[in-house]
């Protein structure tokens, strides 16, 4: 499961791993007050995208558009996939200083992180299917 939360806002159990995924440090956030697994730097936005974007909710469809394009550079793929593989194995919660909840990166993070590396495939979706038919139910194994 993948979450976000602002990383002013009091940690608990539900988050799981959290991981900061801002390139600058919150600010009056100490260390041990973030409880975090890693910082994720390298996945936030680059310098020259988030000083473009500002937080201008006007600017927020672009901003989106350009950092998927971002996050699909080959030197992000490892990170994403050891992301993925975290939340596929617990609770994990994309950690962010904005004070905009809607308009942040890690909303687009987790987005991207849901659609490429933790949806179900239609080949897998297929395999599940058979493996039920041969079980003899058609509802889903607990």
């Amino acid at each position: 499961m993948l979450r976000v939360k602002r990383i002013y806002d009091p940690p608990s159990p539900e988050d799981g791993q959290r991981f900061l995924v801002e390139r600058l440090w919150a600010r009056g956030v100490s260390r041990d007050a973030a409880r975090l697994a890693g910082w994720l730097k390298e996945l936030a936005p680059s310098r020259e995208l988030r000083t473009w974007f500002g937080h201008d909710p006007v600017r927020w469809e672009e901003f989106r558009r350009r950092y998927r394009a971002e996050l699909r550079a080959p030197e992000k793929q490892e990170l994403l996939h050891r992301l993925a593989a975290a939340a596929r194995l617990g609770p994990v919660t994309l950690v962010y200083a904005a004070r905009d909840t809607e308009h942040s990166s890690a909303v687009v993070l987790k987005e991207v992180l849901e659609e490429r590396y933790l949806r179900q495939t239609a080949p897998t979706r297929r395999v599940e299917r058979a493996q039920r038919a041969r079980r003899g139910s058609s509802r889903p194994a607990p």
